[in-house]
């Protein structure tokens, strides 16, 4: 009878690795697309400038997707996942006040982990050309707007106000994508706890802010 060597851990290890050499990896790909997307836009995001960037063949993206639309689509998953799911869940964070649930969702907007601004830029561009993706986006946004609504609400602010207030907080973060506002860390922290009291009415609380401040202090660091 035939003895059957079968492969160990490191030889499988070994083989993973010299595919992975020629394919790449679908993250790999899927951060080089990212990259294009952010800097150039989605007409840039092709797979032969890809493969050459990455210097890989163009036969070894198909190992990783089906074609160029499923790359985008990816792209589109990463963005609602990181931007939208991060939002959501911060607005949902443990808070005892409204400022301190506030001051949890500004974390987004500092903190590049949670909220990627140029890649919710290079989606709205992008948007303006495929109906399919201003669908997604709309979505996204109205499910944005309705997480930080209901914020509001689990501090007993009424269904207007608490409709004005999130609309007022979103709106305004849009727009500060949406014009590419270039400031330091440190200018932007210095307005939060202002911003707090225009969105909400309340002035955090020195305990508040000293929190917001240390779990934020590592970005102000040169």
């Amino acid at each position: 009878m035939q003895t059957i060597h079968r492969p160990t851990d490191r030889t499988v290890e070994r083989t993973k690795s010299k595919q992975n050499s020629w394919r790449g990896s679908e993250k790999l790909w899927l951060d080089a697309a990212y990259e294009m997307l952010v800097e150039s836009g989605v007409e840039s995001v092709k797979v032969m400038p890809l493969a050459k960037q990455l210097k890989l063949s163009r036969t070894s993206f198909y190992w990783h997707f089906k074609s160029r639309e499923a790359l985008l689509d990816a792209l589109v998953d990463r963005w609602q996942e990181k931007n939208t799911g991060n939002l959501v869940a911060q607005t949902e964070r443990y808070a005892e006040t409204i400022t301190e649930a506030m001051l949890n969702l500004f974390d987004c907007w500092i903190e590049p982990q949670l909220f990627d601004s140029a890649m919710d830029f290079a989606i709205r561009n992008w948007a303006h050309q495929s109906a399919d993706l201003n669908k997604i986006l709309q979505q996204a946004d109205q499910k944005r707007v309705a997480a930080i609504r209901a914020m509001f609400l689990r501090f007993e602010f009424d269904q207007e106000r608490a409709e004005a207030h999130a609309l007022t907080v979103y709106y305004t973060q849009v727009g500060y994508i949406s014009m590419l506002v270039a400031e330091s860390v440190q200018a932007r922290l210095a307005r939060m706890p202002t911003y707090v009291k225009i969105y909400t009415s309340q002035y955090p609380t020195d305990s508040e802010i000293a929190r917001f401040m240390a779990r934020n202090q590592n970005l102000t660091e040169p």
